[in-house]
């Protein structure tokens, strides 16, 4: 997207949706490129099994929910 400066001003939510969409946005000034905003992050899913953390234990039989299970478990059963 190309906005220009009075577009930064008056089109700022057009402007955030473009941000929103993962699109860059390049900033124009009398015509002249100034500067390219880019959104700060892009959105990523990721499985819970392709942690790190599951599988560091290679004598582990529990599955990743029941590993799971027993980290959020309180400490002490009443």
């Amino acid at each position: 997207m190309k906005a220009s400066i009075v577009d930064l001003r008056y089109k700022t939510t057009d402007i955030l949706k473009a941000l929103d969409r993962n699109e860059s946005v390049t900033v124009l000034y009398h015509g002249k490129i100034k500067g390219v905003i880019k959104p700060a992050r892009e959105k990523t899913v990721s499985k819970i099994k392709d942690h790190p953390f599951f599988g560091m234990t290679n004598d582990s039989k529990e599955t990743v929910l029941e590993e799971l299970a027993n980290l959020r478990k309180p400490r002490h059963d009443l």
